[in-house]
């Protein structure tokens, strides 16, 4: 016999997001307004095909210095969310009798955090560049996500059987990849029809929109498990803004896995980063907060070995860390489901344990005060 004695505190539990803010007033970008800028973006993009290469970076990295200065939400970090999840958790612990709650952990087992490699194929050169990249990842023994775009390009659809023959997963970068699916209510429903055919005809469960154009609104009537089309915060996105949570979400049964480091393309021709440290601090700061790490490598970049050298350094780096949960994204999607349909209970001789979808692989871990903040300590 077991009996519920805590409601899971499904991390992060944002159900009012800061200032009083309900959850989905970050999550799904409400707080964002109408701004001057926006007629400039879409000039750009409409008639950037018409615009040189070395003119269209030039504008870019020019531009991109006054998009790093946005207030809200904050980049490279916006840490709104995971504050105030510390501070609820905190009240819950010093509201309790013995000064600590059981929670499920984060992750299945004892893992701290957890690392989703994705790879967003944009043209028929990254096609050809697959085994490239396929190659370094297996010199440090990670599988990867590739999410191809249904009908830019063509492609020999067996590369769908090699990829996940190496344990690889297979997404839908949507049809076109020309911005245009989420400009009207009408093109979103002429295409959604195909877009759901595409998944099931891939066996895909995972969906991410091309330029990570997104409506929170929408996205529940994509067929897939989940979606990964937001950012955690990106003022560089042709979409800027961000659900701010390092975390999964629900948008309605979709589970959404947040883009949480900043893209390839924006590190190395944007921003001109001589190397990844604005990869390794973000993903320092994400761990030691539990959270998601979730990188977009495009194949498509990766054709020197310069640029490689930038993803090498980052498998390097994130292999070389303890207790890392690797997962493909349709495992991450399924685990947090599993975890939020899961709760604490107490079994008849008084221990806690983890009841429901999430049994098998969660643990409980105890939450306390510590001095720099909560802590977590496994079934302790």
């Amino acid at each position: 016999m077991t009996k519920p004695i805590h409601k899971e505190l499904h991390t992060p539990d944002i159900s009012q997001g800061g200032n009083g803010f309900a959850a989905e007033y970050y999550l799904e970008e409400r707080y964002k307004q109408p701004r001057n800028n926006g007629g400039i973006l879409k000039l750009y993009y409409a008639l950037r095909r018409f615009i040189p290469r070395s003119l269209q970076l030039a504008l870019r990295r020019q531009y991109a210095k006054k998009q790093m200065q946005v207030a809200f939400p904050r980049w490279p970090i916006e840490p709104i969310l995971v504050e105030r999840t510390e501070q609820d958790m905190k009240s819950n612990i010093e509201g309790s009798s013995e000064g600590r709650i059981p929670v499920i952990n984060f992750w299945p087992a004892t893992f701290r955090s957890a690392v989703i490699l994705t790879h967003d194929v944009e043209w028929d050169v990254g096609v050809r560049n697959i085994p490239r990249v396929r190659e370094l990842e297996r010199k440090y023994g990670v599988v990867s996500s590739w999410n191809f775009v249904a009908e830019r390009y063509p492609f020999d659809k067996s590369i769908f059987a090699d990829l996940e023959a190496e344990g690889c997963e297979i997404g839908l970068h949507g049809l076109y990849h020309d911005g245009k699916k989420f400009s009207s209510r009408a093109i979103f429903e002429e295409r959604l029809p195909k877009i759901n055919a595409y998944l099931k005809e891939w066996g895909a469960v995972g969906f991410r929109s091309p330029a990570t154009h997104r409506n929170a609104d929408w996205m529940p009537e994509i067929a897939a498990e989940y979606d990964s089309s937001f950012p955690d915060t990106d003022p560089f996105e042709p979409q800027s803004g961000g659900c701010c949570s390092i975390f999964p979400f629900f948008l309605g049964n979709l589970v959404e896995l947040p883009i949480t480091l900043i893209q390839d393309h924006t590190l190395i021709e944007i921003l001109q980063e001589p190397d990844i440290t604005l990869w390794k601090n973000k993903s320092d700061w994400i761990i030691r907060n539990h959270g998601l790490v979730n990188i977009i490598i495009h194949p498509d970049y990766m054709l020197s070995e310069e640029n490689l050298r930038y993803y090498e350094d980052f498998l390097r780096f994130i292999t070389a860390k303890e207790n890392l949960w690797f997962a493909l994204p349709k495992d991450v999607a399924q685990w947090w489901r599993n975890r939020a349909k899961s709760t604490v209970v107490l079994t008849n001789e008084g221990q806690p344990v983890v009841d429901g979808p999430a049994k098998d692989r969660g643990v409980v871990a105890w939450a306390s005060l510590g001095q720099k903040g909560v802590e977590y300590a496994i079934n302790q």
